[in-house]
C-alpha cells in the first residue's frame, strides 16, 4: 500500500461522522476469541438499565474493544499490509466505534448505588440546613444562604 492511501484510511478511521450508517459487525475476533458483538451489543441496549452482574461483562467488553480498535490502528499505521486489507481494517475499526459508541451510551447501572449518592446528598444538605437555621455555624457563614 502507498503512504498516501494508507494516510487516507487513516483520515478515515479518524473522521468525526465515520460511525453514521456504519455497521457494528456480526462476529468479531477481540482478544483471540470470537465475540458476537452485534448480538451483545443489542442484549445489552434492549434494557432499560445494566444491572450489576452485567456491568462487569460490559465493562470488560468496553475494555476489550479499545484495546482491539488500537491493535488495528496500529497495523493500519505500520503494518506491511495490502489496500484491501486496510480497508477491511478502517470498515472493523469503525464498526468497533459504532460498538462503542453504543456501550458508552448506556444509561444509570447501578440504580442503588445512585439512590445512596442521593439519598446521602439530601442528609448533607438538611444538615446543613439545619446547621443554618440554629445557628451553629461559624460566624463566617451567618447571614448567608
Amino acid at each position: 500500500m502507498k503512504e498516501y492511501e494508507r494516510k487516507q484510511l487513516l483520515e478515515r478511521v479518524e473522521r468525526e461522522g465515520a460511525t453514521v450508517g456504519a455497521d457494528i459487525p456480526e462476529t468479531i475476533d477481540v482478544q483471540g476469541e470470537s465475540l458476537d458483538l452485534r448480538e451483545f451489543v443489542f442484549e445489552i441496549k434492549r434494557r432499560d438499565t445494566v444491572p450489576a452482574g452485567e456491568r462487569d461483562r460490559v465493562d470488560e467488553a468496553k475494555k476489550n474493544l479499545r484495546r482491539e480498535r488500537l491493535q488495528r490502528k496500529q497495523l493500519l499505521e505500520e503494518g506491511d499490509i495490502t489496500r484491501e486489507e486496510g480497508q477491511e481494517l478502517v470498515s472493523a475499526i469503525v464498526g468497533i466505534d459504532r460498538a462503542l459508541n453504543a456501550l458508552e451510551s448506556l444509561g444509570p447501572t447501578d440504580l442503588e448505588r445512585e439512590s445512596q449518592a442521593k439519598e446521602a446528598a439530601d442528609q448533607k444538605r438538611w444538615m446543613s440546613f439545619l446547621k443554618q437555621a440554629l445557628g451553629r455555624e461559624d460566624a463566617s457563614n451567618r447571614g448567608r444562604l
